[in-house]
């Protein structure tokens, strides 16, 4: 029985208020903080030796396995004899990696399936880079891995050890070949160990499971669902765009007195012919079973969002989650003329910015909904609004949220991009010739330079006659504060050949 869900299961209620992709962690209490810092000083050095002792071993193990084996062969042929038994061995040095940095013990629920059973393990939520645990419990099965981690050091070595299937995410041909690469091994009479997935493709917060990719679900072969688990009390784990960085975590994880995790082995799952022929549907419905064991609900993110989380990032935007959440819910919301979810969006806005001269400063729901050919009781359309009204008085910036819809449509990559956009949603004037009165200057220097200091901005746009983005480029010229807010340093700054604003090189 495969517990098969309908597409109107209401494990995707609710999560449509969800971020999977923050996660705040803080020491919170007095003892806390008198805990991290005792075992800093007393246990973390001798936890960090011992890690390292334990992977320069778990290193060398397989160094020795792989002497004499091409990348060629460790993709056409499963390794056999003393190598393979050598990958058992590295596995156990590095569970005791996992035993040194307080994982003592994994609870396991179920019964895992052989290779002929599910030549396919699928494994979520993935939340961590202690996720790596859950594999090496299972015996370090051949996982599914961006090609970046095969570089790694000390790591990339034991990654590929366990004959990875590579994915180049910047390839265009590369989901193919990760897709005949999985079918080959799957459908395979040789000894290939199972292979490993993390669908999700990132990391979330646990807080519900993203949309699986479907590339591994392209055989359509049996797979294996498993649940993972952290269930400490202060979640020093999980590892999300935004957050704290990989260092912070580890350091709170080696400095806990003992880390708890758990693996469930879900029913193997056997698609159905319809399954067989929609990966996407097969990949929905194991999604759907596993949210239903975790407890938790299904939401519609991707790793397409984490891609825009990089850009906002990079742009050094306050709340970069909000500006996901937002373009997750505008692509949702029909355009005009009765259009599809997310069909014109991006054209709608880009209309919408070439008449802002006549529309209002602050719209209400009902006119903004008009202006977005929607309807007003869209509840994807409330989510927005609700997002852009900052004060709850329901009124909603225009011009902030236009700033925001076509800073994701346009693909702006710089915080010089990003200016040039300002300098056009914030031109009152009307006159589209790059100049804007100083208060409108500055606003728009606010919007795309968030991280630069008030006085700056002030100096950069003082109050006077109105400025061009030419005599703004100079005015930055004087102002190394907004220039690290740009990102770019003194000796890497230059101009564009029209005066204006351009990326260094």
């Amino acid at each position: 029985m495969n517990g098969k869900l309908h597409a109107d299961d209401d494990l995707s209620m609710g999560a449509d208020l969800l971020n999977p992709f923050v996660h705040r962690l803080e020491l919170s209490t007095t003892y806390e903080k008198i805990k991290t810092g005792v075992l800093t000083v007393l246990v973390l050095p001798v936890r960090v030796a011992a890690i390292f002792a334990l992977l320069t071993l778990a290193w060398l193990l397989a160094c020795v396995g792989l002497l004499g084996v091409s990348e060629r062969q460790l993709r056409e042929r499963p390794l056999a004899g003393w190598r393979r038994g050598a990958r058992a061995g590295c596995a156990l040095v590095v569970r005791a990696v996992f035993a040194c940095g307080g994982f003592w013990r994994v609870r396991v629920k179920g019964r895992r399936a052989a290779a002929a059973e599910a030549p396919v393990l699928a494994l979520a939520p993935h939340s961590s880079f202690c996720d790596a645990l859950p594999v090496v419990c299972l015996g370090a099965p051949s996982v599914v891995a961006k090609a970046e981690t095969g570089k790694l050091p000390f790591f990339g070595k034991l990654i590929n050890y366990t004959q990875p299937v590579y994915v180049w995410r910047e390839d265009p041909d590369s989901r193919q070949k990760t897709i005949r690469e999985i079918v080959d091994r799957a459908t395979s009479p040789l000894d290939w160990p199972q292979v490993l997935i993390f669908p999700e493709g990132t990391c979330t917060n646990r807080s519900c499971l993203i949309t699986f990719k479907p590339g591994a679900f392209y055989p359509g072969v049996p797979v294996q669902p498993v649940c993972i688990r952290y269930p400490n009390k202060l979640d020093t784990v999980t590892w999300t765009w935004e957050g704290p960085g990989a260092l912070k975590l580890l350091w709170l994880t080696l400095t806990q007195v003992h880390s708890s995790c758990e693996i469930e082995f879900l029913p193997v799952y056997h698609p159905d012919a319809r399954e067989r022929a929609d990966p996407k549907l097969f990949a929905s419905n194991v999604r759907r079973l596993m949210a239903r064991a975790l407890g938790v609900p299904v939401s519609d993110y991707t790793y397409d969002d984490c891609r825009l989380l990089t850009r906002a990032k990079r742009l050094r935007l306050p709340d970069a989650a909000a500006l996901v959440e937002a373009q997750r819910l505008r692509q949702r919301i029909g355009g005009a003329a009765g259009a599809g979810p997310g069909a014109g969006a991006a054209a709608e806005e880009e209309r919408l910015l070439a008449q802002l001269r006549a529309l209002p400063e602050h719209v209400s729901l009902a006119q903004f909904a008009q202006l977005l050919g929607a309807r007003a009781d869209d509840s994807q359309l409330q989510q927005l609004f609700h997002l852009y009204d900052k004060q709850g008085d329901g009124r909603l910036a225009l011009r902030d949220y236009l700033f925001d819809s076509l800073l994701v449509a346009r693909r702006c990559g710089s915080p010089q991009e990003a200016l040039q956009l300002a300098f056009q949603v914030f031109d009152r004037s009307g006159e589209g010739d790059g100049r804007l009165a100083p208060p409108d200057a500055r606003e728009a220097l606010r919007r795309a330079l968030p991280a630069a200091p008030a006085h700056a901005l002030r100096r950069a746009a003082p109050d006077g006659a109105p400025l061009a983005i030419s005599a703004l480029s100079a005015a930055l010229e004087r102002e190394p504060e907004l220039w690290a807010a740009l990102g770019v340093g003194r000796r890497r700054r230059r101009r564009g050949s029209a005066g204006r604003l351009a990326p260094a090189h």
